[in-house]
Formats: structure tokens, C-alpha cells, sequence
């Protein structure tokens, strides 16, 4: 069931987002701004942490989730920091899965040698 549970959240997360593109003018870039700020609001609001517990990856691994673990990252570092955390814990939560895209990026496009239109 867990399997199932994080198919359909994370779906409808995307069917949302692809709703958006089809339906509106926001480009992909503003779409991609609002769920990272829609994750943070939902967090703060304590509406996306049950959501993570009922849908898993189905909600931590579309870019909403990245709005969630940006605010978890602040809020942990603030507790242990201080006021410096506000700066500093976001990038600490994220940096892993932000070298991670970097890393892969890179090796497919030496990979694949993309070509320019």
C-alpha cells in the first residue's frame, strides 16, 4: 500500500503541475517557484508533514518536497544556530540532493554530447 500511496500523491502533484503549464501563461520556471513556496507554506501550516508519513517519496521527491526539506533545514539549524540558521540551514539540508542533480547533469551531457539547434 505504501507503494500505491506514493504513486498517487505524487502524481497528483504532477498531474497539477502539468495542469498549470496546459491551462495557464505561468512559464515552467514559475510553476517550479510556486510548488517550492507551496511546500514551505504547507509545512508551515502542518499540512505537508503528514503528507510526507502518508505518501513517502510520493511526496518528498517532487519539487514540493524541496520546499519542505528547505523549511525542515531552517527550522533545525535555527534550534541549533540561532539566527545564523536562517541562512545557513536550508542549503545544509539540501546540499546533497543540489550536488547530486549538478554531478549527473554534468556526466550526461559528456555522455551525450548535447548538440545546439
Amino acid at each position: 500500500m505504501e507503494y500505491f500511496n506514493a504513486f498517487w500523491v505524487g502524481g497528483l502533484i504532477c498531474a497539477i503541475g502539468q495542469i498549470l503549464i496546459d491551462k495557464t501563461k505561468l512559464t515552467p520556471a514559475r510553476i517550479l517557484v510556486s510548488f517550492v513556496c507551496a511546500g514551505v507554506l504547507l509545512t508551515l501550516v502542518g499540512i505537508y508533514k503528514p503528507l510526507v508519513e502518508f505518501a513517502g517519496a510520493g511526496a518528498t521527491v517532487p519539487i514540493t518536497g524541496f520546499g519542505y526539506t528547505l523549511y525542515n533545514g531552517v527550522v533545525k539549524a535555527i534550534g541549533e544556530k540561532g539566527i545564523q540558521g536562517i541562512l545557513s540551514g536550508g542549503l545544509m539540508s539540501v546540499a546533497g540532493g543540489v550536488s547530486a542533480a549538478i554531478l549527473f547533469s554534468f556526466l550526461a551531457a559528456v555522455i551525450f554530447k548535447p548538440k545546439m539547434k
